[in-house]
């Protein structure tokens, strides 16, 4: 009964086995004939097709190097250079084989080149040479790398002088400014300095004419007013006061001795 047992174990697994076995044969055949459908696309330079063709190829068969590496090939032909790098990569660490591994670096190093990336893309042509020194065209693109790369740096070394002389000038120009702005600064106070001096003159100046006119006041003081007598009109008046109380004093005289009494009435 054990024995029987074991024999139906063995043959179900058997019949498992083979199942799966005849199901993933089924898919890679599916898969060879996306591929083929994807290249068919491909020479038809219908490239967005030809992408889904060979990703339905991956989905079924998903270690398939072949449907990797050309799906790789219609990103690249899409302008999507990041992405094929991406793709180029893994089916350079999925494939085994040196040429293979040759013409996975070959295209990279073309991916690397619509970006821009003239470094990366020396390497990449170092790396397929490596595994194919044979390969004239991919010796070709390492040397137009090489030379784009060179450009790449001269430009890159005569904008940062460029830079430099902008940032130098315009730091003189900042220093020419701040000497200009000094200068201006001294000017200003030069100037504030000569008026300072021209109100310190007008001040003198105006002490001068204030000083003059208290002397013309002065003088004018000196000059008699209207109500007032002159030093000689004074000496007159004083003289003619004195002769008359001399005449009034000889008429008291007088008429003390006849004994009569005067008013004495003042004459001023």
């Amino acid at each position: 009964m054990k024995r029987s047992s074991l024999i139906i174990v063995f043959l179900c697994f058997t019949t498992l086995l083979f199942s799966q076995q005849k199901d993933s044969k089924k898919l890679e055949r599916q898969a060879r004939e996306d591929v083929r459908e994807g290249n068919k696309l491909y020479n038809q330079l219908k490239f967005e097709e030809a992408e889904i063709a060979y990703k339905k190829a991956l989905s079924k068969n998903p270690n398939y190097p072949k449907a990797s590496y050309n799906l790789g090939n219609t990103i690249y032909q899409q302008n999507r250079g990041k992405e094929a790098v991406s793709q180029f990569e893994l089916v350079e660490k999925t494939v085994k084989d040196k040429m293979s591994k040759a013409e996975a670096y070959h295209n990279m190093g073309n991916a690397f080149m619509k970006e821009k990336q003239y470094d990366k893309a020396v390497n990449a042509f170092k790396n397929s040479l490596r595994n194919n020194s044979k390969d004239d065209e991919t010796r070709y693109n390492l040397a137009m790398a090489q030379e784009l790369l060179k450009n790449q740096q001269q430009n890159k070394d005569n904008k940062d002088n460029k830079d430099n002389k902008d940032n130098k000038d315009d730091k003189n120009k900042d220093q020419k400014d701040k000497e200009g702005g000094d200068q201006d600064k001294k000017n200003d106070k030069n100037e504030d300095k000569d008026k300072g001096k021209d109100k310190e003159d007008d001040k003198g100046d105006q002490q001068k004419n204030d000083q003059n006119q208290d002397k013309k006041d002065e003088q004018k003081d000196q000059k008699p007013r209207p109500n007032q007598l002159s030093p000689e009109q004074m000496k007159q008046l004083l003289e003619a006061m004195n002769n008359e109380e001399n005449k009034t004093q000889k008429k008291l005289n007088a008429q003390k001795a006849q004994g009569k009494k005067i008013k004495q009435e003042k004459d001023w």
